[in-house]
């Protein structure tokens, strides 16, 4: 059986828990009730999107590149302000995330020609949330397949594209006409 390397070189640092880059210096958290610890709200405090992978931001939310995929496209859509439960997000940020969520499956179904997602939101820590301070719904394109030998027998996933290049194209597909 041939040995097939696989070149991924982003993954080194969440495997390693550390940033490839020197940290830009924190920007000043302007919303109420912003956390310096959690990267949605230094994203948004942030005029430098790419850096942030924020690829969309709305007058209540902002839609984000998960750094660390479960697949190619896999975005973060969350209020602009530090929210941890569904009772404290406004009228208007709720209109807003569920606009935007049905809003990325048609840019991302269109653009990447995925078959069907998995969106999906954790409440607090006991329900998987990584960061349970700051609400955000994962949105994760899939495929016919995408579950093939690579998981099953290797343990590993593969994502083709890299982040910088699906900022790019979803930067632009998701501005509003």
């Amino acid at each position: 059986m041939k040995n097939e390397q696989l070149w991924a070189p982003w993954r080194l640092a969440y495997i390693q828990g550390t940033t490839a880059k020197t940290p830009a210096p924190e920007p000043k958290l302007e919303l109420p009730g912003a956390d310096p610890g959690c990267f949605l709200c230094r994203g948004v405090a942030s005029s430098d999107d790419q850096e942030n992978l924020l690829v969309y931001r709305g007058r209540e939310i902002v839609v984000v590149l998960n750094r660390y995929p479960y697949n190619n496209g896999h975005l973060l859509v969350c209020p602009r302000r530090h929210k941890a439960r569904l009772d404290e997000l406004s009228g208007e940020e709720q209109l807003e995330l569920l606009q935007m969520i049905s809003r990325c499956t048609s840019v991302l179904e269109k653009s990447l020609n995925c078959e069907g997602f998995n969106i999906g939101l954790n409440v607090g820590r006991v329900a998987g949330a990584g960061l349970p301070g700051h609400l955000h719904w994962h949105i994760v394109p899939r495929w016919s397949g995408d579950t093939n030998f690579m998981p099953v027998l290797a343990g590993v996933g593969v994502i083709s594209q890299s982040l910088e290049a699906l900022w790019e194209f979803l930067s632009v597909d998701l501005k509003l006409p």
